[in-house]
């Protein structure tokens, strides 16, 4: 499952654990796409990743925070600190081996 978070509380739910958050927009077609590809993950790493999603419209002072100058961009975290960053669209496999790294 996927949580969306905000401005307000961004920091308190990515502090713990490995996190996976997606920055997107309603109007962007790539994150239109990527969306399904995260839904999917979400579910086959349930337990291991906490899944979340930013939009970047409604929560610009996080976005600004991790300099996310384009979207979609992925970043994992692990105990709040940025592990990784991935910017456009990316295939399933290719993220699960990203995320994997950091298990």
């Amino acid at each position: 499952m996927i949580e969306n978070l905000t401005n307000d509380n961004f920091a308190e739910k990515t502090a713990q654990g490995l996190t996976f958050t997606d920055f997107w927009a309603t109007w962007c077609g790539p994150c239109r796409m990527q969306g399904p590809v995260v839904e999917q993950l979400s579910e086959e790493l349930d337990g291991k990743v906490s899944f979340f999603k930013v939009d970047v419209d409604e929560n610009q002072a996080t976005a600004e925070k991790f300099g996310v100058m384009s979207i979609p961009t992925m970043i994992i975290q692990k105990d709040g600190k940025v592990v990784d960053t991935v910017i456009g669209y990316h295939e399933k496999d290719a993220l699960k081996e990203i995320i994997e790294k950091h298990l």
